[in-house]
Parts: C-alpha cells; sequence; structure tokens
C-alpha cells in the first residue's frame, strides 16, 4: 500500500464502523416507527430508546473522522463530492440534527401524545439519515460525480437507479443489524419475550437485506457495469463472498439465539460490503479522477497518518470502555444515595503491575526516541510510548469495574 493510500484505507475503516454502529442505531429508530400501539409496541420503543442512550452520540465521531480525513487528504475528491452531493448530505444533516433533537426531547415529554410525536420525528430522521447517505455512495460508485463544483448534476446525481438501491439497502441493513443487537441486548437484561420479538425482526429482516443486495447487483449490471464486473469477477469477488457467507452466518446464529457472536458477524457482513465497494473502484476515486490524483502532497499525507495513529491511541480504548460498560450494564448501576452514603470513600485501583509496566514504557520510549538515533530504536520508543497508553490508561480506571472477566 502506497503513502496516499493509506488515509483512504482509514477513512474506509471509519465508514465500515460507522455503518455498523450507526447504523444499528439509524435501525433502531426504523423499529420505533413501524412497532404499532399498545403496551408491546411501547416495550419495543423503550428497549430501543434505552439501548442506544450510551451510545448514538459516540457512534458519530466515525462520520466526523471519514470527512475530515478525505477532506484533508484528498480535498479535490471532497470539493468535487460536496458540491455535487450537496442536497443527500444537507438532507443527511438535516436528518442528524432532527433526530439528536428528538432523542434528548424524548424525555421531557409530559403525555403520550408528545412522547410519539417525537418519537415519529426521530424515526423518519433514522429512514432519511441513512438513505441519502447511501444514495450519495451510489452517485459516487456510478461515476456519476467527477471532478469540478459542481462535477456533476445534483439532481441525477443521487437520484438514479444505483443510488436508489444502495439508499434502500442502507436502511434495510440498518434495520436487521439494529434487531440482531436488541435481540442480544434484551436477552442479555433477561427479557425473554422481548429478545424473541426482536429475533424474528432480525430474521424477516436479514433476508430482507439479502434481497435488497442481490435487486442491488442487477441494479449495478445495467447502470455500473464496471463497478459490477470487478465486484462479482474481480478484485471486490473476495470480498463479497465474505459479506455473503458473514450473512448467512448470521442469521444461522441469530436462528439458534447465538446472539453474541451474531452481532460480530453483522458487523463483518456489512464490512466486507464495504471493502467490496472500495477494491472494485480502485484505483478510481471519481469519474475521471484516481485516488493518486486526488491525494494531497506528501507532507499533508504523513501529518494525516500521525494525526490519526495518535488520535488512536487515545479514542480506541476510550470508545472501548464504553462499549463495553455499557453491554455489561455497568453505565446504569448508580451509588447509593442519601445522607449516610459516603462520597468520600477511595476509590480502589487497578494492581500495582500495571502502574510500573506504565511507568516502565514511559522510561523506554523516551529512552529509545531521544537517546538512540537509530531508525529502528525509533519506531520500538514509538511501541513502547503505546504500551505507555494502554497500561496507563488501565491503571488510571477503578479496579472493580469487572473488565478482567
Amino acid at each position: 500500500m502506497r503513502l496516499y493510500e493509506v488515509p483512504l484505507a482509514f477513512a474506509l475503516i471509519g465508514l465500515a464502523l460507522y455503518t455498523v454502529l450507526g447504523g444499528a442505531d439509524f435501525g433502531a429508530g426504523f423499529w420505533q416507527l413501524v412497532a404499532g400501539k399498545g403496551p408491546r409496541a411501547d416495550e419495543i420503543r423503550d428497549h430501543a430508546h434505552h439501548a442506544m442512550a450510551p451510545v448514538w452520540e459516540a457512534n458519530h465521531v466515525w462520520l466526523i473522522f471519514v470527512l475530515t480525513v478525505v477532506w484533508t487528504a484528498y480535498p479535490i475528491a471532497f470539493g468535487s463530492i460536496a458540491s455535487t452531493l450537496s442536497v443527500p448530505l444537507f438532507l443527511a444533516g438535516i436528518g442528524i440534527i432532527l433526530r439528536g433533537g428528538s432523542y434528548a426531547l424524548r424525555t421531557g415529554t409530559t403525555t403520550r401524545r408528545e412522547q410519539r410525536t417525537v418519537d415519529t420525528v426521530f424515526a423518519v430522521s433514522s429512514l432519511l439519515t441513512p438513505f441519502a447517505l447511501g444514495a450519495a455512495v451510489g452517485g459516487i460508485a456510478s461515476g456519476r460525480v467527477g471532478v469540478g463544483n459542481p462535477g456533476g448534476s445534483l439532481v441525477t446525481s443521487w437520484l438514479n437507479p444505483t443510488s436508489i438501491a444502495i439508499g434502500a439497502l442502507a436502511v434495510g441493513s440498518a434495520a436487521y443489524t439494529a434487531a440482531v443487537f436488541l435481540s442480544g441486548d434484551a436477552a442479555r437484561h433477561g427479557h425473554a419475550e422481548l429478545a424473541e420479538r426482536f429475533r424474528l425482526r432480525a430474521l424477516v429482516s436479514g433476508v430482507a437485506a439479502g434481497g435488497l443486495a442481490a435487486v442491488g447487483l442487477v441494479v449495478l449490471r445495467f447502470d455500473a457495469h464496471r463497478l459490477f464486473t470487478r465486484l462479482v469477477s474481480g478484485p471486490g469477488l473476495p470480498a463479497l463472498v465474505v459479506s455473503l457467507l458473514a450473512g448467512i452466518g448470521t442469521l444461522t446464529l441469530v436462528r439458534r439465539r447465538r446472539y453474541e457472536p451474531a452481532r460480530y458477524t453483522a458487523a463483518l457482513a456489512v464490512a466486507a460490503t464495504i471493502a467490496g465497494w472500495a477494491l472494485a473502484q480502485n484505483p478510481l476515486f471519481l469519474e475521471g479522477l484516481t485516488v493518486r490524483q486526488a491525494a494531497a502532497g506528501r507532507d499533508t499525507q504523513v501529518a494525516v497518518v500521525v494525526a490519526v495513529v495518535a488520535g488512536g491511541v487515545l479514542l480506541f480504548p476510550s470508545l472501548a470502555l464504553l462499549f463495553r460498560l455499557t453491554l455489561a450494564g455497568r453505565l446504569s448501576e448508580a451509588e447509593p444515595a442519601g445522607p449516610h452514603a459516603d462520597h468520600r470513600r477511595p476509590v480502589p485501583r487497578a494492581g500495582g503491575w500495571t502502574r510500573r509496566l506504565a511507568a516502565a514504557s514511559l522510561v523506554a520510549g523516551i529512552g529509545f526516541l531521544t537517546v538512540a538515533d537509530d531508525p529502528a530504536a525509533h519506531a520500538v520508543g514509538i511501541v513502547f510510548f503505546l504500551l505507555f497508553v494502554a497500561f496507563g490508561f488501565r491503571a488510571a480506571l477503578p479496579a472493580d469495574l469487572g473488565l478482567d472477566g
């Protein structure tokens, strides 16, 4: 992999993470929309709402990450995309704002009518955003976005067969992923009957998402023949096979009520789809523009790579802790309050070995980076700094979080 391709690889990883994690949040809004009426419908809406509570804002980090990396590392392509696809991107932004606002307002509702209104706005915006983003991807994939300001039609660049097919697939995949995740959450919290209802939704939506994917391939055959050919018989084929097998595996696991591994296979299916698109489209970034032509200068590329790696050292452990606490249900456990609560009780920390390893890694990192002159020694020093961050992060955590089990 060449240097000018590295930031794009980072952006595609961020896109996959946003599609999986953010997509699951959008899919939860879909199930709120079609839940119906009555107490059972209220259970579905409440479960979807509470399942998203700790993570819905954090998941948008990946969208911001993708936009920032592409903007900085591939400015020509970003400008062309932002201008040509301004309408779907604007609709996606409106959907995100309405979705966040309605989510925050839900806790302030006082009547069922107010709550239903807020839930409806939330659900509709949860459909609008993934469809608009999928339509934008479809415009790029079908070669309707070229270099320029704008580099294509403001209408047909995202209202075309490929864009509509990919937008529908984005909505279907989000609903499917959400149903898988929500089934596991309900089972983990002991709501067996609710888990069964989401299990049925996962199976039905999984089959529907597979059907939409098949229809999408047919649409590509006639509307984006180059992409179709490279996807079914070229470099994108291995990823397409992985996505198909992961999708079948997810349905099998859900059918057997193996919800935890089903989370990962569902995520793999989505990530493999994005990888297949990237491999099939390479080396083109946009119509008439290769990745190499779109890339900024070498100094900018190096700065982007260094910034992403340094930021990842801080971001990934934090998000991993957030999701682990969420899945363990620890964020919902409140400390006892009242006049007899001891708020001055010291918080137990991790064992002393983690603190010693963190200190040793810091000293070693400084030594290898400042005393030694060999490039290989500098690489070792960077590794020790990464170990310092990992051990230091673990040492700073309370020892009773249960992260070692």
